[in-house]
């Protein structure tokens, strides 16, 4: 029997139903990193790999990151790769994630993550398949006031203050997503 946290299947999934309601961005939409930054609290979660780069090339490594070696369906360049694999992260975690999809392994590792930032450590957390979704348990499992940093394609970067609402509005989306949400909140940490 294997343990709940390793399972790679998906513990949610997005239905069609719900792929509009996260076309908008979740909060303000940035260009440069330096301003983002100086805009954002701590600890700073990264979802994807070109929000990451941008972050790390402006020396503002996230305290947590997640990547999956794609954008915009595509691999990434090779120079983004090497700038992200510089050692900037103090642990490196890899797990399995499908598309539309978040799985406990994911969820465990994020969760986990956001404890150890708390304690001033950094994660970067592989995705092998697709860090897309990444962006709702990030904001789940982010303290109050932190920041979650995402990318909007073609238009620049979102930087998401964790408030009340905007946490509500993630559990609201989980609520109707497919799947077993009370294992998603046990994964997170409550």
């Amino acid at each position: 029997m294997t343990d709940d946290t390793d399972s790679t299947e998906a513990v949610v999934s997005l239905q069609e139903a719900l792929r509009g309601e996260l076309k908008d961005p979740m909060g303000e939409v940035y260009t440069d990193a330096d301003a983002l930054f100086s805009a954002a609290k701590l600890p700073v979660i990264a979802v994807g790999d070109i929000v990451t780069y941008h972050l790390i090339e402006a020396d503002h490594r996230p305290d947590v990151a997640l990547i999956d070696g794609q954008t915009k369906r595509s691999a990434i360049e090779d120079h983004v790769q090497e700038a992200i694999d510089e050692g900037v992260f103090g642990r490196e975690v890899e797990v399995v994630n499908a598309a539309a999809g978040l799985s406990a392994t994911l969820l465990s590792a994020l969760s986990t993550a956001v404890d150890a930032a708390d304690d001033g450590a950094s994660t970067i957390i592989v995705v092998d398949g697709e860090e897309d979704l990444a962006t709702l348990p990030a904001i789940a499992a982010a303290p109050s006031g932190a920041s979650v940093v995402y990318g909007q394609p073609d238009e620049g970067m979102v930087l998401v203050a964790c408030d009340d609402e905007v946490k509500a509005r993630v559990t609201d989306l989980f609520d109707r997503m497919d799947g077993d949400t009370e294992r998603l909140w046990d994964l997170l940490g409550g």
